[in-house]
């Protein structure tokens, strides 16, 4: 973990380890999902590497996007700090009304639009749905699997059109937000086929690695940036399984990485 400052980008991403992503786009600095704490056990889950970069490393931000709160591995005790200071998080309806201010709640296919620090006029936040785990899988009050999850497509005049997926498991959904979005170009993707014995008879919770790539190609995305692979223990599919994945699709040349704390250009 370092605390030297994470230079300022026209249009990247850097993953900082687990679901951890910095967002540069539009002038404006987001982090999505932030996880800060140490290595150690967190309850049920166990945290096996702390992220790349520091909360001071990453400076201040203008959004934090959070997916869903009930999961250390998505938000542990120094990334809701983090988040809470913060000028705006944007996440969930549940989940806002449990953060409290600064968060503000985005039921699926709802936006937010925020000014640019470009100049350029406005980023557009557009919360679409993921699925925490199996389709079939038994649905709570408000109709998720596991708990409210929420993923997020960034858009804005001459920007890359960006899907942050959240925790999200389903095919279906890619599917429905391609449709709904056709210019997606860019994708941050939470893989790792996220694995708990006593959930749904042990069936992953996120991406696995060949979902991942065929939620590329549903996509048709030029840029796919994996998160949500390493750093925990319940991870069961790391960078290599991805690798393979991609490269028995046809897709490796749309997978784009690099060492955790480090830019990845957004640009096709």
């Amino acid at each position: 973990m370092t605390t030297t400052p994470l230079a300022r980008q026209d249009c990247a991403v850097a993953v900082l380890g687990g679901p951890t992503a910095v967002i540069d786009i539009g002038g404006l600095r987001i982090v999505s999902d932030p996880t800060f704490d140490a290595a150690g056990p967190h309850g049920y889950l166990t945290k096996t590497a702390g992220p790349a970069r520091t909360e001071a490393a990453v400076g201040p931000v203008g959004l934090v996007l959070v997916s869903h709160d009930l999961h250390p591995d998505n938000l542990d005790e120094r990334g809701r700090a983090f988040a809470l200071t913060a000028p705006l998080v944007l996440t969930g309806p549940v989940t806002a009304s449990r953060l409290g201010p600064p968060a503000h709640g985005l039921a699926p296919w709802t936006s937010h639009s925020l000014p640019r620090g470009d100049g350029q006029g406005d980023l557009t936040v557009l919360a679409v749905p993921a699925v925490h785990g199996p389709e079939d899988a038994e649905r709570d009050a408000d109709g998720n699997v596991n708990c409210e999850v929420t993923g997020f497509v960034l858009s804005g005049e001459g920007l890359p059109t960006l899907y942050v997926s959240g925790d999200n498991a389903s095919i279906r959904v890619v599917a429905e937000i391609s449709r709904r979005v056709p210019d997606i170009t860019a994708a941050v993707l939470h893989a790792g086929a996220a694995r708990v014995p006593v959930k749904y008879d042990g069936r992953p919770l996120s991406l696995d690695s060949r979902r991942a790539a065929a939620a590329a190609a549903v996509l048709g995305a030029d840029v796919v940036v994996p998160a949500h692979y390493d750093g925990w223990a319940h991870f069961s599919e790391g960078f290599t399984d991805l690798e393979l994945a991609f490269h028995e699709a046809g897709l490796s040349s749309l997978l784009r990485t690099s060492p955790h704390g480090s830019w990845v250009d957004l640009h096709p």
